[in-house]
């Protein structure tokens, strides 16, 4: 077994050198750098004299609806630095009447369903990881972090300080933004970054970028990023220290199975202290994992635990190192096992985290942190460790290996028969145009107890281009690779009969095509079919789980867009199941086979009405299953945003069992004051759970990064409206720059 991996990865070396080195791209355009004359006051004014001497950005190109074309809105972009910050400034022309298309007026917007302007950096001029800043026509900011090359969008969840202004003129606006240097984490003896531009004017329905990026692609992908050239290297360190207090109250009234009342006040301290440019150190001691922003719920029946993501800001930045390895249902490393117990908060008494790059090749992220004893939740004191490194190959591709151990604690003292522990290696495969994606890896866990088949590997690799999208994906997980601080969902199944979970190992074969067709049409961008098969089988190949698709999907112009399938599913059940997961009669172990058909349809996003609609109607096992889903969102620019999502799933099974009907209802109101001021309340109707949550939230942001929080949040019984519990909790986060 050993030996045919090793030759795995041979194979794969040697592809990966050639890719590297044969894969090239065309010429990108190049800014040079220059050091202001004179201070800069950001006020959109542009009339300080370095701005006159500073080099322009212009001639953007489409990238949406079309990438082979000079862009219709004119944008004008200028950069320049000092000692501290990083300039920009962008004139934004907008010769269409007509008010901007907006969401809101709050922070973290997405610039694809706002007019906005875009900056994308990557300051190690690696094309793999970097920062966006965008701000809207009213001043709204939004950045995040790029990751995977920038190819999957921007991850919202990173936030930090910088400065802007933006003025709007008859015809045009301005903005101007500073960038700290202590927010962003770089090489100071690099003279080229990688950077690009974008606008995104909806009114026209446009995209527009500095540097040219493929239609395929997103626009904040670093394969295609221009040359940021420096005059000089930055030659000045500045001091990057924030200390980020917080304190909360939470009362907590509960009233089933019995009435208890609990007020819980709470502190701690959250740090954060940057290792020259590139490595970042989070501290934190007795952190507040309390969620201000609760997870949406969802029907699920599928019979596995379904994947939420992170959003303690603790664990955000240059998350990415962690959370690359393996595949979203085989992660050795899942920050939300620590602190976390079914949804249930476990205190933590303190961590630590250090990452970031050490130089253009070498990446890490090393974390530690000690949780307390929960014994009401039968939890002991636990210990987490995560150590990653990366190494950046030839282009974009790069080796990663990965180590995870959960300490188990008894009485203060180390319980050493009681551990779990990962170790694995990845290799991330990507051409330097972009095209080619694709990974392999192998993960081995180490069990307090011997053990055999504690191993997953799984390789994956896609071709992408304008007209053709190919796809292969192959898993193997063994029944005892048991990762703790990991999400493997699939490795347990749960057996209703014993009340049990009964691990089972499973190989998965996935393979996709793609095509697109672009007509000469002005209604429609592009559509074409799409061929998706997913199997598993049981550790002696033997046919487990079978679902295969055919679809065709239509993009309009106009952002909108209808997609139909025809699905067939072919499901062994292990063991009887209630596959209603209702409290219905079990089913029999064995063999199912059905059909079903879908279709869906969103609207054009830019219209203050909006919509996404979704039918899915066929067999379910022995029975039926209709599934409605409505997803309807009206705006009152900038300030408001009304919607409410119905989902609607008929169960229609055979005499002999009861027939199901689950809603999940949940209407919500978002509205922004000013640009400091938020509230936001949604109700959450959920009869698979027989729960219903209203939760409340009120944000004043007092000063860039520091927040005062009230949330109120009420749990009903579904079926008689009767009270479960409410709670009230006020959370005030002051970020100090030291």
């Amino acid at each position: 077994m050993y030996k045919k991996i090793i030759n795995i990865l041979l194979c794969i070396f040697t592809f990966n050198v050639v890719l590297c080195q044969q894969t090239k791209v065309k010429d990108v355009p190049v800014i040079q750098l220059k050091k202001a004359i004179s201070t800069i006051t950001i006020d959109a004014d542009l009339n300080e004299e370095a701005w006159k001497h500073a080099n322009l950005a212009k001639d953007f190109v489409q990238q949406f609806p079309f990438d082979t074309s000079l862009a219709k809105t004119k944008t004008e972009v200028k950069i320049l630095y000092d000692d501290y910050y990083l300039y920009i400034s962008a004139v934004c022309y907008d010769t269409l009447p007509g008010e901007f298309i907006v969401q809101s007026l709050k922070r973290d917007f997405a610039p694809k369903v706002n007019d906005a302007f875009c900056i994308y950096i990557d300051p190690f001029n690696d094309l793999t990881n970097g920062f966006a800043f965008c701000i809207s026509p009213h001043g709204v900011q939004s950045e995040g972090l790029l990751q995977y090359g920038g190819g999957m969008g921007i991850n919202y969840t990173w936030d930090n300080k910088w400065l802007s202004e933006v003025k709007i003129f008859d015809r045009y606006w301005i903005a101007e933004i500073a960038i700290p240097f202590k927010t962003l984490r770089y090489n100071k003896q690099l003279q080229t970054w990688r950077i690009n531009f974008a606008r995104t004017d909806l009114k026209r329905n446009e995209l527009s970028v500095w540097s040219p990026v493929p239609r395929n692609f997103n626009a904040s992908s670093l394969a295609f990023t221009g040359l940021l050239i420096w005059d000089e290297p930055i030659k000045k360190s500045v001091t990057n220290i924030s200390l980020i207090p917080y304190l909360i109250n939470t009362y907590t009234e509960n009233y089933q199975p019995q009435n208890n009342y609990l007020n819980k006040p709470n502190a701690g301290l959250d740090a954060k202290v940057g290792i020259g440019p590139g490595l970042n150190l989070d501290l934190t001691i007795n952190p507040d994992f309390a969620q201000v922003e609760v997870d949406r719920q969802v029907t699920n029946l599928s019979r596995f635990s379904l994947f939420f993501p992170e959003r303690r800001n603790f664990f955000i930045e240059n998350s990415d190192i962690f959370e690359r390895f393996g595949f979203r249902q085989i992660r050795p490393f899942f920050s939300r096992r620590i602190g976390l117990i079914n949804g249930n908060n476990i205190p933590i008494i303190a961590g630590a985290r250090l990452s970031g790059k050490l130089n253009r090749k070498w990446r890490i992220g090393v974390m530690n942190m000690q949780t307390e004893k929960k014994a009401e939740f039968n939890v002991d004191a636990e210990n987490f460790t995560a150590a990653a490194a990366l190494y950046q190959l030839k282009g974009r591709s790069n080796i990663a290996a990965i180590f995870v151990n959960k300490q188990t604690f008894e009485k203060d003292k180390i319980n050493f028969n009681n551990f779990n522990r990962v170790a694995g290696l990845d290799w991330n495969i990507a051409s330097m145009d972009g095209k080619i994606n694709g990974k392999i890896f192998y993960h081995h866990a180490f069990l307090n107890k011997k053990a055999d088949d504690n191993f997953a590997h799984a390789s994956w690799l896609m071709y992408e281009d304008p007209q053709w999208t190919l796809m292969w994906n192959h898993e193997y997980v063994g029944r005892n690779y048991d990762a703790q601080v990991g999400f493997v969902p699939r490795v347990d199944n749960y057996n209703p009969v014993l009340d049990t979970i009964i691990k089972k190992s499973y190989w998965r074969f996935e393979p996709m095509i793609t095509r697109k067709f672009y007509p000469n049409s002005k209604i429609i961008n592009n559509h074409g079919p799409n061929f998706y098969l997913s199997e598993y089988r049981n550790g002696q190949f033997n046919l487990t789980e079978r679902y295969a698709s055919a679809s065709y999907r239509i993009n309009y112009q106009n952002t909108a867009h209808t997609e139909f399938t025809f699905a067939y599913n072919n499901i062994l059940l292990f063991f009887d199941t209630d596959i209603t997961f209702s409290g219905n009669k079990l089913l029999p172990a064995g063999y199912y086979q059905y059909n079903n058909i879908k279709i869906a349809h969103t609207s054009n996003q830019r219209k203050k009405f909006n919509y996404s609609l979704y039918a899915d109607y066929g067999n379910y096992y022995i029975g039926k299953k209709t599934t409605y889903q409505a997803d309807v969102n009206y705006r009152l620019q900038p300030w408001g945003i009304f919607s409410i999502s119905v989902q609607n799933n008929i169960l229609s099974m055979p005499d002999d069992y009861k027939d199901v009907n689950l809603w999940l209802i949940a209407p919500g109101i978002d509205l922004s004051f000013t640009k400091n001021l938020f509230f936001t309340t949604f109700l959450q109707y959920n009869t698979q759970i027989n729960n219903t949550n209203i939760n409340t939230r009120i944000q004043w942001r007092f000063k860039p990064m520091s927040d005062l929080f009230i949330v109120y949040t009420e749990n009903y019984n579904s079926q008689n409206i009767s009270v479960k519990n409410r709670a009230v909790a006020i959370k005030l986060v002051w970020w100090f720059n030291l």
